[in-house]
This record gives C-alpha cells, sequence and structure tokens, in this order.
C-alpha cells in the first residue's frame, strides 16, 4: 500500500507562505531564514506607534553606540569595519588599532600593511583595509584631515556607504537619521512600522511614520531592540515590553 506523506495544516502553510517558523514546535525541511512577522498594512496607528517609543525610551533612556570610538574620525572607521561583523570583534581590534591611529595622518602612516595585522580578526578585512586608508588620504587631502560632518561629503569616503554615514550623523547629533540595518529592517516590519523590500525604502517609511520627538534615537532602539530581544529566529516576545503592541507577537509566541 502505498503511504501518501501528509499535507501540512492550513496553518503551517500559511506560516511558511509568510516565512515564518511554523507554529507547534513543528519545523520546516526549507532552509532556515530569519522569520520577519506577519503581513501588515501601512501606515500604522499613529498613537500605537508613539506608544512604542514610549515604551522603549522607558528602558533605555539614553541609547549609544556600542562601538567604541574616541572622535568623529575613529567613529567612521569603527562604524565601516563593522559591516558584516559584530561590535564585539570591532571593538577588540579598534583598541589596539585606535592606541596608534585615531586620526587619517596616523592611519596613512600605519598603511594597509600596518593595519592589516590589526583588523585581521574582522570579516573581508583586507577589502576593509584598502577602504580605510584610501579614506584616510581622502580626509587629509581633501578636508584636511578632519571630517566632513555632511552626508554628500560622508558617502563620497571609500568603503562609506549610506548606512555607515547615518549611524555617524546620527550618533554625533548632527542628522537624525535611521540607519537601517538587518536589526532595524526585521524589527520593523514586526512591529509594522514599515513594509517594503528593501533598507532604503524602509528609511523612507520609517522617518514618515516615527514621531520629530522620537527620530534621533529611533535607530538606536530599533536596533537594541533586535539585537537583544526581538531576535531572528527566537524573538523574547514573554520579555518584551511592547509585546502588546507588536501586531506580529501571535505569529512568535510558543516558537
Amino acid at each position: 500500500m502505498t503511504v501518501r506523506p501528509r499535507s501540512p495544516s492550513k496553518a503551517v502553510r500559511a506560516a511558511q507562505k509568510a516565512g515564518l517558523t511554523p507554529p507547534g514546535g513543528k519545523r520546516s525541511r526549507a532552509p532556515k531564514k530569519a522569520p520577519v512577522g506577519a503581513v501588515i498594512g501601512w501606515p500604522p496607528d499613529e498613537d500605537r506607534v508613539e506608544e512604542i517609543f514610549v515604551r522603549l525610551s522607558g528602558i533605555m533612556p539614553d541609547p549609544k553606540t556600542e562601538l567604541d570610538f574616541v572622535n568623529p574620525y575613529t567613529l567612521v572607521v569603527a562604524v565601516a569595519l563593522s559591516a558584516q561583523a559584530t561590535d564585539v570583534g570591532v571593538n577588540k581590534a579598534t583598541k589596539a588599532l585606535f592606541a596608534v591611529a585615531d586620526t587619517p595622518q596616523k592611519m596613512l602612516a600605519l598603511g594597509e600593511e600596518g593595519l592589516i595585522p590589526l583588523i585581521s580578526s574582522i570579516g573581508l578585512y583586507r577589502t576593509k583595509a584598502r577602504n580605510v586608508i584610501a579614506a584616510a588620504r581622502m580626509l587629509v587631502e581633501q578636508h584636511g584631515g578632519e571630517v566632513p560632518l555632511n552626508r554628500a561629503d560622508l558617502q563620497a569616503l571609500p568603503g562609506v556607504g549610506r548606512k555607515t554615514a547615518s549611524v555617524v550623523l546620527n550618533e554625533l547629533g548632527v542628522e537624525p537619521a535611521i540607519a537601517v540595518d538587518t536589526h532595524v529592517f526585521r524589527v520593523s516590519h514586526r512591529l509594522g512600522l514599515a513594509n517594503a523590500a528593501t533598507p532604503d525604502k524602509v528609511e523612507a517609511q520609517l522617518h514618515k511614520v516615527v514621531p520629530e520627538a522620537w527620530l534621533p534615537k529611533a535607530h538606536h532602539w530599533l536596533i537594541l531592540h533586535g539585537r537583544y530581544t526581538c531576535l531572528a529566529q527566537r524573538p523574547k516576545c514573554l520579555a518584551c515590553v511592547i509585546a502588546d503592541l507588536c501586531p506580529s507577537r501571535s505569529a512568535f509566541v510558543g516558537i
């Protein structure tokens, strides 16, 4: 007798279609993919958005980047090095690096050969070393060794894209930018703050729905919430201060 495989339940099919972990502890045989959340309409309710940031501000009143830096230049370098790397790993490398090269002039004197051994523990270190030295040269030759605190000039530096520029400008209080990394992208979708498919479009949506008063720190709240609570595979919904405001909560509780 031929036994046909059981078809997945309606709930399991819906979860798989949405990119979620199937309910009831069941797991898909498909390659692992971090669940984003429920499919949610946009724009979100203004009162709910306001309450989300009220609560996040209550537990993180003065959020800061977890990257170590001593001046605007070392911040640019640290953020550039953090691409596809952890802040902890970057901080371990830059502790020794910034002790000997905390200005563009000193970085140029160090050169690629001197820089590579100091950052070899970081992913893509050869490409990053090349960009850091090229950026240092541009800062010395075109900006008198000072970091230009405007988006156009920052993004013109080798290895500095829109996300890096946004982090720098936000952290230094120049511009209330929201850098959309993997954490911000995931949390924004799960909370229904955004539903766009690209980081740039998500950034634009966030600027439209996040109340102006919360914009300067919104980036930090979202990234830290994603890093420590709203985890990619198994979000800590039961310990989340905004769980009752999250339209994706029902998709994750119990997984």
